[in-house]
Parts: structure tokens; C-alpha cells; sequence
């Protein structure tokens, strides 16, 4: 799906229209704010520099008025693996099949790749979410149970001086 194509979806009661396209800096800091996104948020030029260089970015905009009320972003080799880096939809739009249409259309879109992978906090209503889209939760896939790691680090944290570096003047 490309440009300003409706998407139709049963389960939606609030009429969206998702498209590939990559919203602006005011756009992306407005929604990201909405849902409490801090990290992302602070920095806005790697905000806009994530979403430039993700492989796919849809967005849900409101029919008729064109407001951006949700963001599906990922990042992807195009062959093997998929990753949901961020599935957001603005609070008064959620829980109105907005997040879900967004995910729909990445999951079409990946039909040809085994691996679709996403981190997500720790909650019920999300991993029911996850779970009516056919994902399972890394430790309960079977037949072999599969481990997951992450390292998160603070945000803006290679602006920082490394505390690991060895001190240069105590080698003068």
C-alpha cells in the first residue's frame, strides 16, 4: 500500500486512512509526546533521523480531518526479520482499532518473512493485543522455547562521555 490508500478494516470504528509516508518533526513530536514517549522526544533530530532511515512507516490519519493519530515504524534486512520498533496511536484514539489496523498492514506487507519480532512493556492488555495478531510471547514458543535479550541503554547516551574510557591525562 502506498500513498493516501483508505484501509478498510471491520474492527476499526474510527475511520482512518493508513499510508506509507514519513510524518514531519512537529508531527512526530506532537504524537510521541501524546503517548508519553520521553526518550524519543528529547532528541528530536534522532527522532526524525529514526523514522528517515526505518524500512517502513505507516501512518493512521483521521478521514477528514488528516490528523495523525497513530505510527507504525520498522526496521528490517527485507529477507529474514522484521522489528515493530514503534506501534503508537494517540490516547483518545486508542482502543478504537487504530493500532491494530497499523499492525494488519505491517504484517501484510511481511507476509514473506519468517520473523516478525517487537518489544513491548509489560502488560496485559498489550500482550492480548500481540496475541489476537497471531505473536507469542518469546518464552512460550514451541516446540522449542526461545530466550530474548535486549540491552536498553539511556537515551543520548553516545553524546556522553564514555565512563569506561581510560583517563588520558594518567597516561601523560
Amino acid at each position: 500500500m502506498s500513498g493516501m490508500e483508505p484501509m478498510t478494516d471491520d474492527r476499526t470504528t474510527v475511520s482512518v486512512t493508513v499510508a506509507e509516508e514519513r510524518p514531519g518533526r512537529h508531527e512526530l513530536a506532537r504524537l510521541y509526546a501524546a503517548v508519553g514517549w520521553t526518550a524519543y522526544t528529547q532528541n528530536l533530530d534522532r527522532l526524525e533521523a529514526a523514522v528517515a532511515g526505518s524500512a517502513c512507516v505507516l501512518t493512521a490519519r483521521e478521514t477528514g480531518t488528516d490528523q495523525l493519530i497513530g505510527l507504525v515504524r520498522t526496521v528490517a534486512d527485507g529477507h529474514t526479520v522484521v522489528y515493530v520498533q514503534d506501534l503508537l496511536v494517540a490516547p483518545d484514539h486508542q482502543r478504537a482499532g487504530v493500532g491494530g489496523a497499523l499492525l494488519d498492514a505491517v504484517l501484510a506487507r511481511s507476509e514473506h518473512i519468517r520473523q516478525i519480532v517487537l518489544t513491548t512493556d509489560d502488560e496485559d492488555r498489550q500482550r492480548a493485543f500481540y496475541e489476537s495478531r497471531g505473536f507469542t510471547e518469546v518464552h512460550d514458543v514451541r516446540p522449542a522455547p526461545l530466550r530474548s535479550f535486549v540491552l536498553l541503554r539511556e537515551p543520548d547516551r553516545d553524546d556522553r562521555p564514555d565512563d569506561r574510557a581510560p583517563d588520558r591525562a594518567a597516561d601523560s
